[in-house]
């Protein structure tokens, strides 16, 4: 087998437009486990709003592992242990808090089965907690709520303000933490250095594996990085432009079964 590993996005990859695994695809993924392969899910959502994905792949039974918070938290399937983990430091919770006060936008972070969320809450926000199958709990002190560790934040709100929103913060936080859009309409907002791709390497080398056992699946910008460090890194046809530039090969879309068609083609 040339590849051992598998690393893929969830939304927009894995699953198709109405946020299933179809049975091809879930077919091709267990028959690549079958043959001793390794996945990896790797995503911007919380563990809990993973858990279901790696059910239906199986992950427990063939050992595989959850990439959760874009890469800020690594799970062992098989056992539930945690592998590795960065926290947010809390410090910048209420300064952040103060930024986005004038703009219509929510910013979350999760706990259990309920994603926590101030400032605002709109459309999006019922998105992320719709996406990951949570409730939402909304605070008027966010700040303050969040007396636990976490791995990330997240802000909601139109593109445009998004669009700016990553401009202060990233100039401001410039070396001192990880600002990205995952979406048009998502800012993530991360521990400085996680990212998909760092992660994966990370993983890899603890499994005893290497870039080039790996193919990456993707089509969000947080997918460029692995999809750059993998040894074979694939865009779905559903992609942006700029995360198709980034990858070896474009696969068919996410409603075409794009991930199997590839495993059809070089026989994993």
């Amino acid at each position: 087998m040339k590849y051992k590993v598998i690393a893929l996005d969830i939304d927009g990859t894995l699953t198709n437009s109405e946020k299933v695994i179809t049975e091809k695809t879930k077919n091709a993924l267990l028959r690549f486990q079958e043959n001793g392969g390794k996945i990896i899910l790797a995503s911007g959502r919380p563990e809990h709003g993973m858990i279901p994905h790696a059910k239906t792949l199986e992950l427990q039974k063939y050992g595989g592992y959850i990439l959760a918070y874009n890469g800020g938290c690594a799970i062992d399937c098989l056992t539930g242990r945690v592998i590795f983990q960065s926290i947010l430091k809390h410090q910048y919770i209420p300064e952040i808090c103060e930024i986005i006060k004038k703009y219509p936008v929510g910013i979350n972070t999760y706990e259990g089965e309920n994603i926590i969320v101030g400032n605002n809450v709109n459309d999006y926000t019922r998105l992320e907690a719709k996406i990951n199958g949570m409730g939402i709990r909304y605070t008027e002190d966010f700040p303050k709520y969040i007396h636990f560790d976490i791995n990330k934040c997240l802000l909601q709100g139109e593109p445009e303000i998004i669009l700016e929103l990553e401009r202060i913060l990233s100039e401001k936080y410039q070396g001192e933490l990880g600002i990205f859009k995952s979406e048009p309409f998502f800012l993530e907002i991360v521990p400085n250095g996680i990212d998909k791709g760092s992660a994966i390497d990370k993983l890899l080398k603890t499994i005893g594996c290497g870039k080039n056992d790996c193919i990456a699946f993707g089509d969000g910008f947080n997918d460029i990085t692995m999809i750059k460090y993998a040894g074979l890194g694939i865009a779905m046809e559903n992609a942006s432009d700029i995360v198709k530039k980034s990858a070896d090969f474009i696969t068919l879309s996410n409603d075409s079964d794009g991930i199997a068609h590839v495993l059809e083609k070089i026989a994993v």
